[in-house]
């Protein structure tokens, strides 16, 4: 199926206006910017839940449209690198069949001369899955056209090891409570690795989120983990794209 499905419009008709912030994803073994994670702005630059809270379940299937799509064009005018991936949150109650409600994100892509296959779509789940299976459906469908899969929050909420299990995504974001000043907690320290250890078994690559220090990177780095966001590299550029600090900042080895 590859007409458009109920619900897909194209976000006219929102009562409210929304930009977008890009936020860079770091490869440090690298050295060098992985992607860059698309989030909603209010028009000024205002918080995600400026907007999120004007949101009703009637305009859940056009903002989501119309998020992706601004994503993605967006992208297409900032991003000079031909490799960096764009993440975009996606709404899986937002989606009612995969292939068709895909169509828009495609068009923009070819519009703003976007390569689709550096798209991933990343989605988190904080309130129990009432459809698991259609959610695998379209995780399923994502990695047939070549796009990337991101599992968010890991550790919180409903994001944990069943939903893993069945979904087996490319990417798992650990969530970043999880990962706060994890250089104190042993525990933290334990519980890191051994999910580390756990996705290199699955072929699963994680990314660390939120990290705003030196000290959690490197115990994040120990634990073989390369790919980051967060404070520490640089806070999120309205319509943007910011500069990594730590890699202007000579005295910050982040190979070694």
């Amino acid at each position: 199926m590859s007409g458009a499905c109920k619900g897909c419009g194209d976000g006219d008709g929102l009562p409210f206006e929304f930009k977008m912030a890009f936020q860079p994803i770091v490869a440090v073994n690298e050295q060098r910017v992985w992607g860059y994670e698309a989030l909603v702005r209010g028009p000024n630059g205002e918080g995600a839940h400026s907007v999120l809270s004007q949101l009703t379940e009637d305009q859940l299937y056009r903002f989501d449209q119309a998020a992706r799509v601004m994503a993605i064009e967006t992208a297409g005018k900032l991003f000079d690198d031909p490799q960096a991936r764009l993440s975009i949150n996606f709404m899986p109650n937002a989606v009612y069949e995969p292939q068709a409600c895909i169509q828009k994100s495609l068009a923009a892509a070819r519009r703003s001369n976007f390569p689709a296959s550096n798209l991933m779509f990343e989605f988190t789940e904080n309130e129990r899955m009432t459809d698991p299976a259609h959610v695998e459906r379209i995780v399923q469908a994502y990695k047939k056209l070549g796009f990337l899969t991101a599992l968010d929050d890991f550790g919180a909420g409903y994001a944990g090891l069943s939903l893993l299990a069945r979904l087996q995504p490319d990417l798992i974001k650990i969530d970043m409570e999880l990962l706060r000043d994890i250089h104190l907690s042993r525990a933290k320290q334990v519980i890191v690795a051994g999910i580390a250890a756990m996705a290199r078994q699955l072929d699963i690559r994680i990314l660390a989120e939120g990290v705003e220090s030196e000290a959690e990177l490197s115990v994040l780095r120990a634990a073989g983990i390369d790919l980051f966001q967060g404070y520490y590299f640089a806070k999120p550029g309205f319509m943007s794209l910011p500069s990594v600090a730590a890699f202007s900042n000579p005295t910050v080895a982040l190979v070694g």
